[in-house]
């Protein structure tokens, strides 16, 4: 009888090809763009620049969705978090 793994990772994101949705969906986009290409202007050329465009941006999406923290600039929190005023600006009405 077959077992089945119980599912503890529910909060995970759903991925697809080792790939976010997001990043899935730009995938499949420049699919059906290369596609389009070789159809409208088949040759030898076209065929093989859009077979290696797609491997590479497969491969650079993956090593992003590896690795997000390379292309993140600004903080998420701040370093501190302070309920003091940071404004000597009263905004209430006396």
């Amino acid at each position: 009888m077959k077992r089945f793994e119980i599912y503890r990772n529910i909060r995970k994101r759903a991925m697809i090809w080792g790939l976010p949705v997001s990043l899935f969906a730009l995938m499949m986009i420049a699919v059906v763009g290369s596609l389009l290409g070789i159809i409208f202007s088949f040759s030898f050329g076209v065929v093989i620049t859009a077979l290696a465009f797609n491997c590479l941006l497969y491969i650079g999406l993956t090593r992003f969705a590896s690795r997000p923290q390379l292309f993140q600039v600004a903080r998420v929190f701040p370093a501190s978090i302070s309920s003091k005023r940071l404004s000597q600006l009263y905004y209430e009405q006396d």
